[in-house]
């Protein structure tokens, strides 16, 4: 929306330049229709036009085209722009469906016979700034520098700085920093030192700088020209040879300012868009995803969607006894439900409930002051399975409710959870954020005197605004229940959401609630012994340089390293160069320098002692850790563990194994029980890449590593050694996070020579994998998402960036997520199917924790044989793939123990 009382502002685009900025910016090979049609400079020039319409809001808008080279400039110089490349075919054949975006748009584009796009655009600035009385700031967006002398006070210009997508806002002040003269004199700078993209020669050995101080000293070039005389030494001689190319310079670069274009600046407003020619084109284009929202979302002025104060409630607190009779008629409607309390570390309380119908009705209970009847009226309606209710973020409430002795069934949708497979990228799903995007209002009741009922009970009780606020939430889940419903449909998340996540969130509840048994001792020795260390560490660092440091502390790690000890400087940073651990880890790979083993062995230490300190404070009073897990947090799908990490509890080397130790079974079991999936990804890469090979070499039970090795070494599998077989090891995981030859020469120790060829090598063999990773790439950039093999979209807009470093990123995670989403969604799955298996076969042994591909059991006594065969078959059934799903599993008192 345009800000109240802001002048109006007139945008021009200098569309030729940009176009062409957008065509070189995004790989050409990266966007085609089915039909074969390249649309790079399209969607550059198209999302590039999407993001100023909505930073800048202006509300007249025009852009210009050059018409041909044939202009005015190269009849007087021939060599005018010859040097330029002929302008590719693939290019030419976008213009004319960026001027078809702009009709749809109702964008006006203009062109002028014998002249230049930047002609164009100065007479209109020209025109804009005359009419003082209309008051137009002006803006124009283009990568020629000739446009830097149209600048002034009302007129700025937008200059891309790396591709299409970073601008720099070109105001008097900023070109006169840059150049060293005032906008109307840049013209006179650049006659000096002339325009390599031209074809104007400048004075040869003659900077900006200098041509920048004789244009101040001598007040403009006309004055140095009739006072060539005076300039002394070698440039002065070579400015008065080449005077010739100066002023035929400043005359060919002086821009057009009176063109008749037959328009007028009312012509130029910008008015609703044709929507249904638009959409007919994005469908064309084949232009999906991110840039398809966005345009939505921008250019439909007409759909611009205020934000409302709040909601109208019409609600209670309801009395002692009246609570029963309020459920009754509710019926069977779908029920939005806030619980209000405490909850965490597996349990919780409640303090009140609120309940929202579509009608707008609601209530609210103080359960404190709530009756047996009511009490029992609660609990019945809460586990009735055939009253649906709609909760925001449902783990939490659970625990408490469970804690009240409440159980909670009938869930049918959670706000939090539906929004997270709509935009898993995002960094929260906050209930006010969420009705703000999706409802377009803010998270309260509107100020209505005749909803005062609201604050207090029947008895008059002030409920201090409890009660209004429990209420509104509950209403706000409810409708946003409504409008998500769509959206989780167009992401394809319907089956993930009621099949996976919500029966996940009691799963996940239970384990919470479980929590699993520490021996605190164990661990509080381990903490006693890790501070020595520490200690000893510090001490060993300080001998090998003669004195006490902070070994913390970058700038003093900087010093003794870099100037005292003269190690090779490490990548520069804002406050020096890094110390951080890959850094020193280098170093030490390049130095052997005995300080750096003694630092780096401190922060391995410092590390383990700080995770056993975080462990021992989060132990509870019946012995147990209660971790949290999320399902909102990864974009992929996975779940994390938090207060504490149980995820992270190092298990690579012997010290890690050690705090595993301390995680034993609980009092009235007899073990401890791990189940985990066997290459769990590269068997998902052998089902979607669809390798025979690679199928092959897992149907066929040896060793998968030194199969696929066999293949690609071209020898048979008893003659694989531990050499091949670690190459290919690094192979056949790095591959789905977009390893490169450096990062496998790097991670083997080789030359990225030798690590490309064993690249070249596997691929050549494994086919199939080779054409997956390049299609799943082309998939995601065409339709801006990746899928798993359940559905799980991840969307990647930054596929079609134009900044290099986001856009192979972005490639990786394209190449990654399909991996790990499919991973994460089976893992789920088998947890769901193992956690009713148990509640069948009515088993005394519980699930624990999920850590990625594993489940932790708690084995009852006598259950242990029936308890492995009922995990292995459920876990192995989570998915039809086209190799088996093999399951490991172990036994032990501890979490290490345990471990196969």
């Amino acid at each position: 929306m345009t800000e109240p009382n802001r002048p109006p502002r007139l945008l021009l685009l200098d569309g030729h330049s940009l176009a062409y900025r957008a065509f070189f910016a995004l790989p050409v090979e990266n966007f085609s229709t089915a039909t074969g049609q390249n649309t790079n400079a399209v969607y550059g020039f198209t999302s590039m036009l999407v993001n100023v319409l909505r930073d800048e809001q202006p509300t007249h808008v025009a852009v210009a085209f050059d018409l041909s080279r044939q202009t005015f400039r190269l009849e007087e110089y021939s060599e005018y722009k010859a040097k330029r490349n002929k302008t590719p075919g693939e290019f030419s054949s976008q213009l004319p469906l960026i001027q078809r975006m702009l009709d749809t748009f109702s964008i006006k584009y203009l062109t002028a016979p014998g002249y230049e796009a930047d002609d164009i655009i100065a007479t209109l600035v020209t025109q804009a700034l005359a009419d003082e009385t209309a008051g137009l700031e002006v803006l124009i967006l283009t990568g020629d520098r000739d446009s830097l002398q149209l600048v002034t006070e009302r007129s700025t210009v937008l200059y891309p700085m790396r591709g299409v997508s970073d601008l720099a806002r070109m105001t008097p002040a900023a070109v006169e920093e840059k150049y060293g003269v005032p906008p109307h004199r840049y013209p006179e700078l650049a006659a000096i030192v002339g325009e390599t993209s031209d074809n104007l020669p400048g004075v040869p050995g003659v900077g900006a700088g200098f041509a920048a101080r004789w244009i101040n000293t001598y007040d403009g070039l006309d004055n140095v020209i009739a006072q060539a005389d005076k300039i002394t030494g070698k440039k002065g001689e070579a400015f008065r040879e080449h005077l010739g190319d100066v002023i035929r310079n400043r005359r060919l670069n002086a821009l057009v300012r009176d063109l008749d274009l037959g328009v007028a600046m009312d012509d130029l407003v910008l008015t609703e868009w044709d929507r249904a020619a638009a959409l007919e084109l994005l469908d064309e284009l084949e232009f999906r995803g991110e840039l398809r929202t966005r345009i939505l979302d921008v250019v439909a002025p007409a759909e611009d969607i205020p934000v409302e104060a709040g909601v109208d409630l019409d609600g209670t607190t309801l009395a002692p006894d009246a609570v029963a009779g309020w459920l009754d008629a509710v019926g069977d409607q779908t029920v939005g439900l806030s619980v209000r309390g405490s909850w965490g570390s597996g349990t919780g309380r409640v303090s009140g409930l609120a309940f929202a119908l579509a009608e707008g009705t609601a209530a609210y209970i103080d359960v404190e002051a709530m009756s047996q009847a009511d009490d029992a009226a609660v609990a019945g309606w809460l586990a009735d399975a055939a009253k649906p209710k709609v909760l925001h973020d449902a783990k939490g409430p659970l625990h408490a409710l469970a804690a009240q002795g409440w159980t909670l069934a009938g869930v049918v949708e959670d706000t939090a959870l539906a929004a997270y497979l709509v935009a898993p990228d995002q960094r929260s799903y906050d209930l006010a954020d969420l009705t703000l995007r999706y409802l377009h209002r803010e998270l309260t009741q509107n100020d209505d005197p005749d909803q005062g009922e609201l604050l207090f009970d029947e008895g008059g009780t002030d409920q201090g605004g409890v009660a209004s606020s429990a209420m509104v939430q509950a209403r706000a889940a409810l409708d946003l229940s409504a409008e998500l419903a769509d959206e989780v449909e167009k992401a394809g998340g319907r089956g993930l959401l009621t099949d996976v996540e919500l029966p996940l969130v009691r799963v996940l509840a239970g384990l919470e609630q479980t929590g699993i048994a520490v021996d605190t001792e164990h661990l509080e020795g381990l903490e006693a012994h890790f501070g020595d260390e520490v200690r000893k560490e510090a001490e060993a660092a300080y001998a090998v340089i003669g004195k006490e440091i902070n070994l913390g502390s970058p700038k003093q790690l900087q010093v003794v390293l870099f100037d005292e000890l003269n190690m090779p400087k490490t990548k520069r940073t804002k406050t020096g160069y890094t110390t951080d651990a890959d850094a020193l880890q280098s170093l030490f790979v390049q130095t052997e320098h005995p300080f750096l083993l003694h630092l780096l062995r401190h922060r391995e230490v410092i590390r383990l002692r700080q995770t056993i300190e975080g462990l021992l404070k989060t132990v509870q009073p019946d012995g147990r850790i209660h971790t949290t897990f999320h399902q909102t947090i990864a974009a992929t799908g996975r779940l994390s563990s938090t207060e504490p990490n149980l995820q992270n509890i190092p298990v690579r080397t012997e010290e890690g194994r050690r705090i595993r130790e301390s995680f034993v079974v609980g009092a009235g079991y007899d073990s401890l029980m791990t189940a985990d999936y066997s290459q769990i990804e590269m068997r998902i890469m052998a089902h979607l890449s669809e390798d025979e090979l690679l199928i092959e070499a897992f149907r066929s039970g040896r060793d998968f590593h030194a199969e696929t090795a066999s293949r690609v070494f071209d020898v048979e599998p008893d003659a694989v050694t531990p050499e091949m077989r670690a190459k290919i090891k690094a192979m056949n995981y790095g591959l789905a996070y977009g390893l490169s030859a450096f990062g496998l020469s790097q991670q083997l120790g080789i030359e990225p020579g030798e690590a490309r060829g064993l690249m070249d090598d596997y691929f050549e063999t494994f086919g199939g994998i080779r054409d997956y990773l390049g299609g799943v790439v082309d998939e995601a950039r065409r339709t801006g998402f990746t899928e798993t093999i359940m559905g799980r979209r991840r969307y990647l807009p930054d596929l079609t960036s134009d900044n290099r470093m986001r856009r192979e990123s972005a490639e990786r995670m394209a190449l990654n997520a399909p991996i790990q989403g499919s991973a994460a969604d089976l893992i789920k799955v088998a947890m769901l199917r193992t956690d009713a298996a148990l509640r069948e076969a009515g088993l005394t042994s519980r699930m624990l924790l999920q850590v990625h591909d594993e489940l932790v059991f708690e084995v009852a006594a006598g259950e242990a044989d029936v308890l492995e065969k009922l995990v292995r078959e459920q876990m192995a059934g989570a998915a039809e793939l086209t190799v088996p799903l093999d399951v490991s599993v172990g036994t032990g008192r501890s979490w290490h123990e345990a471990a196969h």
